[in-house]
């Protein structure tokens, strides 16, 4: 037990406290507020305090735990909202209204509801760390109840029936196992072996799927002023990505914006399953306005449950919103504890900390005797002051993660949806998805994504001229260029996310809608070397055909899109 020395904000200084560890947790004060021991210089600790201090006085007691900041993990986190160090926010408000009680404290998981047990082991088997002891459904997902680090061995008594996460549903190797186990946030949870980026994460966004894909086990930012669409793209991509799970960190942002997104989640409906989204759900809530130690804290919360749905072999989609917020925490401790500033103010280990963030991600061999793969797809928000990309922790972001989707305010501005400007945005996993796409989509997919970009950038070199002179005075080459990209921005990339057969588009009719675009763009540009006007090119009735291609059903496409371009070869050979 320590004695407090000295108060600034949220981290404090603690005397006589000999014999204590680096990131272990302990109670602050007469309120017993929850903080975390950040750096120790002989018998004196700095602690950050996850709790408002105010009130806090020099002399009151400071007690050590024991253990490290840790969440729980079992049934019951699916569908649940939490603040940054796990604590269930329906939970504490039963207990102290609308407003957080400092010093409260609350189970993560609820300890008196019963789940129904099934093993899916028996008595004499010997099992290892990873392996599956049984299931529990968890709304409409197959909750498995792993066999914890450190536990191996042979099974002496395998119980099924209701259980509480608290009792005893095992003993394995003379150790007793319940559903719910604990592990400290910032130690990234064990497994095998990372797999290669294979499949992508299908997202249903034809600019993010086709033009700048992302792996399962991938990592993606998205930077962007101020009202460029950041939270709107992510809630849309825990929506309708290829995930089984969804985490969803609000680290930082505006009470209201959160709020709404709080809101919005359990009205979701799962176009997989059409129940409420919110059901594979796991949400971690942090305002700016909570202290900025629990929203540092956030980011490590979320990942580790991210890591625990992983091991039980599914693939998991985390969205951090934002990291920006993470780091100006960070920033705010690190200046409270004197350190030496880097740039602009941040910590000098502000790259060391995203980057081993987002090196939790990816597509692993889980730990088990029996075979499980799971992912963990990490996409990070960066909301850089200004729009300005050249700031520390977008480019220290931009270091370590392989996608890039810029969001432009002048195409939010403008009702462009999703508001990714394609010139700026980049994704370095295209050769490793190449082959899954010739499997699974068509040989020539991204060869005709290859064509298209090229014609996009043609565009922008264009622009610059008709600012000058105007379209009319372009020849018609190059008008013609101007109407293929006109198609592929507004027929192609732009999706409106409240029209059912529009908001999600599969790879195939992808594929089809932009082989169509090109198809029409080719044809146009041999009939143009005939001689042919292009007035008479841009008479034909399939121009109106291909804008209406977004709302085709999927599996309809492909005649469609066949129909479409026999008519653009009709309409040419006149």
């Amino acid at each position: 037990m320590g004695v407090l020395s000295k108060i600034s904000g949220p981290v404090i200084q603690a005397e006589e406290m000999r014999g204590s560890q680096i990131n272990e947790l302990v109670k602050v004060g007469d309120m017993e507020l929850t903080g975390e021991i950040i750096a120790l210089k002989q018998s004196r600790a700095s602690i950050q305090v996850y709790e408002e201090t105010s009130g806090l006085r020099p002399g009151e007691k400071v007690v050590g735990t024991g253990s490290a900041l840790s969440v729980e993990l079992g049934p019951g986190l699916l569908g649940g909202v939490f603040d940054g160090i796990q604590r269930p926010l329906d939970k504490i408000k039963e207990k102290s209204g609308n407003f957080i009680a400092r010093g409260i404290s609350v189970p993560s998981l609820d300890r008196k509801k019963e789940w129904d047990f099934n093993p899916t082991v028996k008595k004499g088997d010997t099992v290892e760390p990873g392996d599956v002891l049984g299931e529990v459904k968890e709304y409409d997902i197959i909750h498995r109840i792993l066999v914890p680090v450190g536990v191996k061995g042979k099974i002496t008594e395998i119980k099924k029936g209701k259980f509480t996460v608290t009792e005893d549903i095992a003993v394995i190797g003379g150790k007793k196992v319940q559903m719910m186990q604990k592990w400290p946030v910032r130690s990234p949870r064990q497994y095998k072996d990372k797999k290669h980026f294979e499949p992508p994460l299908v997202t249903g966004k034809r600019i993010v799927d086709s033009f700048f894909p992302i792996a399962k086990g991938g990592t993606a930012a998205i930077p962007g002023p101020f009202g460029s669409g950041k939270t709107v793209t992510q809630t849309d991509l825990a929506k309708y990505a290829d995930a089984d799970i969804i985490i969803y960190i609000g680290c930082g942002e505006r009470g209201n914006e959160l709020s709404e997104v709080l809101q919005e989640f359990p009205k979701l409906k799962d176009p997989r399953t059409g129940l409420p989204l919110m059901n594979r759900t796991v949400m971690i809530a942090n305002t700016s306005n909570m202290p900025v130690a629990a929203r540092e804290a956030s980011i490590y919360t979320g990942i580790t449950i991210a890591e625990y749905y992983r091991d039980m072999g599914y693939d998991v989609a985390l969205m951090a919103d934002s990291t920006s917020r993470w780091a100006e925490a960070m920033r705010e401790i690190s200046g409270r504890m004197e350190e030496m500033p880097g740039e602009e103010g941040y910590p000098a280990y502000l790259g060391k900390k995203l980057a081993e963030f987002y090196e939790r991600s990816g597509r692993v061999n889980c730990l088990g005797s029996d075979k499980k793969d799971g992912s963990i797809s990490v996409i990070g928000a960066v909301s850089p002051p200004g729009g300005d990309l050249s700031e520390p922790v977008s480019q220290a972001t931009l270091r370590v993660t392989k996608v890039f989707w810029a969001l432009d305010a002048n195409l939010a501005r403008r009702r462009h949806y999703p508001a990714i400007n394609w010139l700026r945005s980049y994704s370095l996993y295209l050769n490793e998805l190449k082959e899954w796409y010739g499997k699974n989509v068509a040989e020539d997919f991204l060869d005709l994504r290859g064509r298209a970009m090229v014609l996009l950038q043609k565009e922008a070199e264009l622009q610059n001229i008709v600012q000058l002179i105007g379209p009319d005075a372009l020849p018609d080459k190059e008008r013609l260029v101007l109407e293929a990209t006109k198609m592929i921005r507004e027929d192609f990339l732009q999706q409106n996310s409240y029209d059912e057969a529009d908001a999600f588009t599969p790879p195939k009719k992808q594929y089809e809608m932009l082989k169509t675009i090109m198809h029409f763009y080719y044809k146009a540009a041999d009939a143009l070397s005939l001689d042919v006007p292009l007035s008479k090119i841009l008479e034909a009735k399939e121009i109106d055909e291909i804008a209406k291609m977004k709302r085709v059903p999927p599996e309809e496409m492909a005649k469609k899109a066949k129909a479409i371009r026999e008519g653009i070869d009709r309409h040419m050979a006149k």
